[in-house]
């Protein structure tokens, strides 16, 4: 149960309702325990009664006997579910609680871990982690943790009971219970083993799932619906493998429990019986016996329960673990600066590597932004220029070299202040299953209407938002499915627009427009920017005539720059590929 021992902060910070839920399971078992007492003293003055010469007066006594008798279980009963009620209350409540605190704690995780971290890990395993894992460990802070405060207090208030009235006959009636002991050790270990492998194999059908849901227009088009449903069936068949390996070792457990369960009644039966001949016990005592270890059959029988869940548990934790211990490659500075408002950016020399696959994307870089200087980056596709807006981001940090923000390294400047500075368009559009106002507010929650409409106009997409049923008000599908390309582009384009920053990180982001809506953009670029820097990348070179100065990239490396006539007029890459673009319409 290590991984479930980083769960003991939660017991801290809830501690009151776990103490009150544990006060509350105690008196519960305390009442139970008292009834078979009533039963024994009820049963004994009825043979008493029958072993003697009845006449009316000793018949109303033995009446008024079992009527105190009956009221006093009644009263124990009303007791003992009034605790039960209670205990729930607060154990469960609390589980639900530490439940909650947990899905924060792992979501607020993810969102500060880095873009490689996502790389690395399926979105499907992310969401089995936040959803299936969390719920395994909540039924460990729940029922588990109920069922076994259960059992250890009813066990011990049972035990000493019946050590109490008779220690001989207490001993051979628990005798059993070292075997189920054993089983237990053995059986759990095989549950924990199995549980991960289950939790794993859970994760993976999740991410088929969601592949399958996200990619069915190139599933569909391409005709794979039977191949698709096949690796479905191969991973759901390998899941329904593993859980039946994890069913027949329970139906292994139960069974066995309850057999040494019912040994041990047979015994206080057989070992009573003997002892009544005696006289050392009375029938009663006999009778009592029986119903402690019947009301020991659930608690114990439970044993099996609550260890799987707590070995399920203990997997899932570990799964989380894995994740909550995974650290950020890049975070914030203990001492951060603040962004300064109009900020100048400077790589020198900067070289970076993706981490995963090894691909050298950028190689002794040097260029400079000043404040509100609009500076473009063009070259052919996996040139590395989209690197350079992932870096200035901080997104990924240099292999060597360092950016300045300002003449400061850019590790030193408040992680968070950076982002907020920069409005990053990317080519790859992501839009959000809400309103298209609530799209373009993204960046800004507080933003009026008046500057949606504004932002909108200023990315060439207010007309058609306004031909949509609802206008800014309607709904996009998820990822804007019911937007086209271009429509997808240049909402994503509005809200940058719309949010406040100093930097505008335009990366390939009119790839889907049509050139006249690009022409009518790029004509009134000046007066959107309003002031801000622009750093634009983009392979239409026909583009970057209303930019001021150029960096032209090629396999990672600067090799021409300059301003667009300047490039123009001289041989080089820029031209090579500006005359193509010119040929090509």
């Amino acid at each position: 149960m290590r991984a479930l021992f980083t769960l003991n902060r939660y017991f801290w910070k809830y501690k009151h309702k776990l103490l009150l839920g544990i006060a509350f399971v105690v008196l519960s078992n305390i009442f139970r325990a008292l009834q078979p007492q009533v039963i024994r003293k009820a049963l004994d003055e009825v043979l008493l009664f029958l072993g003697s010469v009845p006449d009316s007066g000793h018949t109303e006594a033995l009446g008024q006997s079992l009527m105190k008798f009956g009221l006093y279980l009644f009263a124990f009963a009303v007791l003992m579910g009034l605790f039960m009620f209670m205990m729930r209350q607060t154990i469960v409540v609390m589980s639900r609680l530490i439940e909650r605190d947990i899905r924060e704690e792992v979501f607020a995780h993810y969102l500060q871990l880095d873009a490689a971290f996502y790389k690395r890990n399926k979105t499907g395993d992310l969401m089995s982690r936040i959803v299936e894992d969390v719920n395994k460990v909540r039924m460990y802070l729940g029922p588990a943790m109920l069922y076994g405060i259960n059992l250890i207090s009813l066990v011990i208030i049972v035990i000493f009971t019946m050590f109490q009235v008779n220690a001989k006959l207490a001993f051979y009636t628990l005798l059993p219970l070292p075997a189920l002991s054993y089983i237990i050790y053995v059986v759990s270990n095989q549950i924990n083993l199995k549980s991960e492998i289950i939790q794993r194999q859970l994760a993976a059908l999740t991410t088929k799932s969601q592949e399958s849901f996200s990619g069915i227009r190139i599933i569909k088009s391409y005709a794979l619906e039977s191949h698709w449903s096949n690796d479905f069936a191969k991973a759901s068949d390998a899941y329904r493998t593993n859980t039946m390996s994890l069913a027949r070792i329970d139906a292994f457990f139960f069974p066995s429990m309850l057999l040494l369960i019912g040994l041990s009644t047979l015994i206080a039966i057989y070992m009573g019986g003997l002892h009544a001949m005696d006289g050392s016990v009375t029938p009663g005592n006999i009778a009592e016996f029986v119903i402690y270890v019947t009301m020991l059959t659930w608690p114990i029988s439970a044993i099996g329960w609550v260890a799987s869940i707590i070995q399920q548990a203990e997997a899932s934790q570990k799964r989380v673990n894995d994740f909550l211990h995974t650290k950020p490659a890049i975070a914030e500075a203990p001492d951060a600066l603040p962004m300064p408002k109009h900020p100048s950016f400077a790589f020198r020399g900067v070289t970076f590597r993706y981490p995963d696959s090894g691909i050298l994307a950028a190689q002794d870089i040097h260029l400079s932004i000043a404040p509100s200087q609009k500076v473009g980056i063009v070259g052919r596709t996996a040139s590395g220029k989209t690197t350079v807006a992932d870096l200035m981001l901080r997104i990924y940090e240099p292999e060597s070299g360092t950016i300045l923000v300002n003449g400061t390294d850019i590790r030193n400047i408040s992680l968070k202040q950076l982002r907020e500075s920069v409005s990053y368009i990317p080519q790859d559009v992501f839009l959000f299953s809400d309103t298209i106002s609530e799209n373009i507010r993204f960046g800004n929650a507080q933003l009026p209407d008046a500057e949606i409409v504004a932002a909108a106009k200023a990315a060439c997409i207010h007309n058609e938002i306004s031909g949509f049923t609802g206008a800014y008000g309607a709904v996009l599908g998820e990822r804007g499915v019911n937007a086209s390309g271009g429509q997808k582009q240049r909402i994503s384009l509005a809200r940058g627009l719309a949010k406040s920053s100093a930097l505008l990180i335009m990366d390939d982001c009119l790839s889907a427009v049509d050139a006249q809506t690009e022409l009518d953009f790029l004509d009134q670029l000046d007066a959107t920017l309003k002031g801000r820097s622009l750093l634009f990348i983009t392979q239409r070179l026909r583009q970057t005539q209303y930019l001021d100065y150029l960096y032209v990239f090629e396999q990672g490396r600067i090799v021409q720059k300059g301003t667009f006539q300047e490039l123009v007029d001289q041989p080089g890459l820029f031209k090579t590929l500006y005359d193509l673009e010119n040929q090509t319409g």
